[in-house]
């Protein structure tokens, strides 16, 4: 019988520190609609501010015509959230310093729309990519192949994603695929094909593939993504650092001060826009495959004799 993989100490550990942030996330946002919720029973206008939660929100919060045990309930709510928010902070804390020491983590966040969060969920959900011998594997695995519903010589039919694998790094990467819609590159060129022709859902779900099939790829073969932008990938690993506590490089010119130039940051997108044309080009000159005409018997029969 086949072997069943287990995951070994570091892996396992992995696993219960992304789970626990997922957690605690989640109890912040139940949080956040509550509030929510009761300025919606009161017909309270939107707030003003960008963040409700922020120094301004809490303000303008305050000064809300709210009934008196309304208002101790939003005080109470905010109370947990101040405690979820801290919770957050540490945890993450503790992914930064897990995700800097992890040499795979930091290959994946070249991807765009990959960060911390997502590339150290993706590596506690594979654990070892070598148990994958291929790309589609990891795609199922993580539950974004099709289904297939097929019954005796009838035509295969596919249906929506088995979502059979793992849910957490799904969505995680689906979130991924959300941020890709907004960085120019071949990603985007691909998710704006389907959307045209399947429309938005299950175009973001066809990019979330993509990138499972493109972590495959760089985890495998320890190459980085090839439409990098390097001063944006520069600074995301330099804010991993400091979050992770590492010293402060004060009056040090580094590869992150190139992101700060407009200049530069304009030239490396304009190089993402360039592959993003290419592909939009490439796919254009596509032609629909014909089907493969089947042989006679008569034919095949006589070939065989001849052999």
């Amino acid at each position: 019988m086949p072997e069943v993989w287990l995951p070994d100490e570091e892996t396992a550990r992995r696993r219960r520190q992304v789970a626990r942030r997922a957690q605690v996330v989640r109890q912040r946002t139940q949080v956040k609609n509550q509030i929510h919720a009761i300025l919606h029973r009161h017909r309270v206008p939107p707030c003003p501010y960008a963040d409700l939660f922020g120094k301004g929100g809490r303000v303008w919060l305050a000064s809300q015509p709210l009934p008196a045990d309304e208002r101790q309930t939003v005080a109470s709510l905010l109370r947990t959230l101040d405690q979820f928010t801290e919770e957050v902070a540490g945890i993450e804390r503790d992914v930064a310093e897990e995700t800097v020491a992890c040499v795979p983590a930091r290959r994946l966040m070249t991807m765009p729309g990959v960060d911390a969060a997502v590339a150290m969920t993706l590596v506690a959900a594979v654990g070892e990519i070598a148990r994958f011998s291929s790309s589609q594997k990891l795609v199922s695995y993580l539950g974004l192949d099709p289904r297939v519903r097929q019954s005796g010589l009838h035509p295969a039919t596919h249906g929506r994603i088995s979502t059979q694998g793992h849910a957490h790094a799904r969505s995680m990467l689906v979130q991924a695929a959300w941020a890709v819609t907004k960085t120019p590159g071949p990603l985007r060129a691909f998710f704006l094909r389907l959307r045209a022709r399947r429309g938005e859902q299950i175009a973001v779900v066809a990019t979330a593939r993509k990138l499972a099939v493109l972590v495959w790829h760089l985890w495998s073969k320890e190459q980085d993504y090839l439409w990098a932008r390097p001063s944006l990938t520069a600074t995301k690993l330099r804010n991993l650092e400091l979050r992770a506590g590492r010293p402060t490089r004060r009056g040090q010119r580094g590869p992150t001060a190139n992101y700060s130039i407009k200049r530069l940051r304009e030239q490396e997108r304009a190089i993402g826009e360039h592959a993003e044309r290419a592909y939009a080009e490439a796919v254009a000159r596509w032609q629909p495959r014909r089907p493969a005409k089947p042989k006679s018997v008569g034919v095949s029969a006589a070939k065989e004799e001849r052999t």
